[in-house]
């Protein structure tokens, strides 16, 4: 046995499992991997079977559903990947079955462009959103 190194088996599109963090992480759902595991430790369905452990390996075909902001998001996976790469690289990993955003929650921010102050119509409206903790 000359160097006898042990590499995970791969396919073509990368390997047939992988961690439930990093793949939340590669498929860009998480800016981190720590904030994808603290994620994970709040819960995350794998399957419907909910799970609080980071390190389990997940397979294409299994679908999730976890939280990620304010929305809960509903995933089935279509591969592992290989990488943290671009956006269309990572949209490719998984297939979005979550529902669509309601336009009333679209649509509760004010329609502030940034180009200089705000008006005092802007700023009543943020404030009422800020004590009603929506922002």
């Amino acid at each position: 046995m000359t160097g006898s190194s042990e590499e995970k088996p791969s396919g073509p599109a990368g390997p047939e499992k992988i961690r439930l963090d990093k793949w939340l992480w590669q498929a860009r759902f998480f800016k981190s991997r720590a904030l994808a595991a603290k994620a994970v430790n709040e819960g995350v369905r794998v399957n419907s079977t909910r799970t609080t452990k980071a390190a389990r390996t997940i397979a294409p075909g299994d679908v999730l559903t976890f939280t990620a902001g304010r929305r809960v998001r509903i995933v089935k996976l279509l591969a592992c990947g290989t990488r943290r790469g671009p956006a269309p690289e990572a949209q490719a990993l998984y297939e979005d079955m979550s529902p669509p955003v309601p336009e009333k929650q679209a649509a509760s921010a004010p329609r502030f462009d940034g180009g200089g102050r705000p008006t005092k119509r802007d700023r009543r409206t943020l404030s009422e959103l800020r004590a009603r903790g929506l922002e």
